[in-house]
């Protein structure tokens, strides 16, 4: 691994994981040598992070270098752990990983005080369970609307028909009740719904439509806003 990604790794590991954080672990995290951990610390302080600590006692962040300090009010910062505390209730795994290193950066650049204001927030979300179901995993779905890229689908409609289609997917929309993925869809020569519930199996094509994606997805989103105004069923 080149020592810049390394130090990258070992920044990453002190803003996630729960301090004080001892020489061990950070090695162990970041697959270096105590004596390598060391001189990473050491290389990172004269950088400009401010790690407290030493060998013995553990380390904390308490500043870091490489993201700017923010000044976020505290209504800001309450709306920003209100968010991505929905975000690890989701049922994603990958989007509950994300939002928990999300938090971890953002506290990161925040003095003392406002990080307080961030992390005991009053505003909480509770959920005893997920809000979607995981039935598949959805980062194919997300990676190819990135990537612009055609899915090829097995699907079971509501009366539980399968089809084979190949679709282009244009966004995921976490809606009141469901999960679905909004589409171009080639068998239908149509705008589609999904729902990942009901997908028996799906592959990216390696098929690129870039860069019609935004086009399209806005010629969507008009349509629905249209049927809503009409009173027509999506």
């Amino acid at each position: 691994m080149a020592r810049t990604d390394r130090l990258f790794r070992l920044l990453q590991a002190m803003r996630v994981l729960p301090a004080p954080l001892t020489a061990a672990r950070l090695a162990a995290e970041t697959g270096v040598s105590l004596r390598s951990l060391y001189r990473d610390i050491e290389s990172l302080r004269a950088a400009g992070a401010r790690i407290e600590g030493e060998r013995g006692y553990g380390y904390r962040l308490v500043e870091d270098y490489a993201l700017p300090p923010q000044t976020f009010d505290r209504t800001e910062l309450e709306a920003l752990a209100l968010g991505l505390a929905e975000v690890r209730h989701m049922g994603d795994p990958a989007l509950a990983n994300a939002a928990a290193s999300a938090l971890a950066k953002i506290s990161a650049t925040l003095p003392d005080d406002r990080e307080q204001y961030l992390f005991h927030a009053v505003s909480k979300v509770y959920r005893p369970e997920a809000r979607f179901a995981q039935t598949i995993d959805i980062g194919p779905l997300r990676e190819a609307c990135w990537r612009e890229e055609a899915v090829f689908l097995k699907y079971a409609d509501r009366d539980e028909a399968l089809t084979e289609r190949t679709i282009l997917p244009l966004a995921i929309v976490y809606a009141a009740q469901s999960l679905t993925v909004l589409a171009w869809c080639r068998l239908r020569r149509d705008f589609r719904m999904f729902r990942p519930d009901r997908i028996i199996a799906l592959r990216p094509t390696g098929e690129s439509f870039r860069p019609r994606r935004a086009a399209l997805l806005r010629d969507y989103l008009t349509e629905l806003r249209r049927r809503d105004a009409a009173g027509e069923k999506t």
